[in-house]
């Protein structure tokens, strides 16, 4: 009997519009498949291959700057709790954390297009594609990366370029070294596991962990002199 109720409701359909092939009457259904292109609702699913495809960079750029942001937040909790201001000084430094959301931005775009171009230089992920992929990561993106922040975050808080210099003097080899004790072990993680569009998002992630040590070092000096054994500070 189903089976003839089928066929009179595709005769139906046939007769309303002889140009609509027979076994198409769930055209006329009230209801609209689950995941239909018609349906104008965005999903979750929808934004996500948005966000990680045709979207990707914007992604890495706000993803870059909003950890920069949460990470300078923390850096400064830390840095009132460590100098005992946390209630005298219940603020934050807005400026502070805007020019290193700034900073952040900034990396995005670099980090998206530098891991492009290495996986397109060195594609796959067997174990010595990972080692070059890290020792490139570590000689020469990592070098770029101290620069360009210690350079666009001491421009935006009024630094001179000379200024500036001087800083890259004092704190990069402390920067570098703490580098090396994280980013070999993380990327091969993220070059052997992670798959391309998600990289600069894990990256990020570890970042904002990674971001609270390079803000507090960015704006003092105690933690350099633990790592670097060295008395012999500037002092402004």
């Amino acid at each position: 009997m189903q089976s003839l109720v089928i066929a009179s409701d595709d005769a139906n359909v046939q007769r309303i519009n002889p140009r609509i092939p027979k076994g198409n009457n769930r055209l006329y259904s009230s209801s609209v498949p689950k995941n239909s292109p018609s349906d104008d609702t965005p999903t979750l699913r929808r934004i996500w291959k948005l966000m990680f495809g045709k979207y990707l960079l914007v992604t890495n750029t706000v993803s870059s700057g909003g950890l920069m942001m949460l990470g300078d937040v923390v850096a400064q909790e830390l840095e009132k709790r460590r100098h005992g201001t946390a209630h005298t000084q219940p603020g934050y430094d807005w400026y502070r954390i805007g020019c290193m959301t700034l900073v952040g931005i900034s990396q995005g775009p670099l980090h998206h297009y530098l891991y492009k171009w290495m996986d397109r230089i060195l594609p796959g992920a067997s174990v010595s594609t990972v080692f070059k992929k890290i020792g490139i990561d570590q000689f020469v993106i990592s070098p770029i990366f101290i620069v360009t922040y210690l350079y666009s975050a001491g421009l935006l808080e009024g630094s001179s370029v000379r200024e500036c210099t001087d800083e890259i003097k004092d704190k990069y080899w402390t920067i570098y070294t703490a580098d090396w004790l994280v980013w070999p072990p993380t990327q091969f993680i993220n070059f052997y596991f992670i798959n391309p569009k998600y990289r600069v998002l894990y990256i990020n992630a570890i970042t904002m962990l990674y971001n609270v040590f390079l803000c507090y070092i960015k704006h003092n000096e105690d933690l350099r002199i633990n790592l670097v054994g060295s008395d012999d500070i500037k002092k402004d």
